[in-house]
């Protein structure tokens, strides 16, 4: 089972309910950060995680997870539907 850390948006109008953060896949590229640099940081283990769920807007958002070479970080609407990767 993957290492998953999860983290509830509560944007107001965002259409992105849920951000999955798979710890395994994530080799600190840091790409998502250099796109949303507000919004993640690295933890003590080189691994990124999610400081603020609501700090960008959706198209910001989904650039960072979309700029992730391994394809770490998921993105759920507010249905619990899997956005991306698809």
């Amino acid at each position: 089972m993957a290492n998953e850390r999860e983290y509830p948006r509560t944007k107001e109008g965002s259409k992105i309910g849920k951000i999955v953060v798979d710890r395994d896949l994530c080799i600190t590229a840091v790409s998502c950060i250099a796109v949303a640099d507000a919004m993640y940081q690295l933890d003590n283990e080189a691994k990124v995680v999610v400081t603020d769920a609501n700090a960008v807007d959706d198209e910001t958002l989904i650039m960072s997870a979309e700029s992730c070479p391994t394809k770490a970080i998921h993105l759920y609407d507010t249905a619990g539907n899997k956005i991306f990767p698809k």
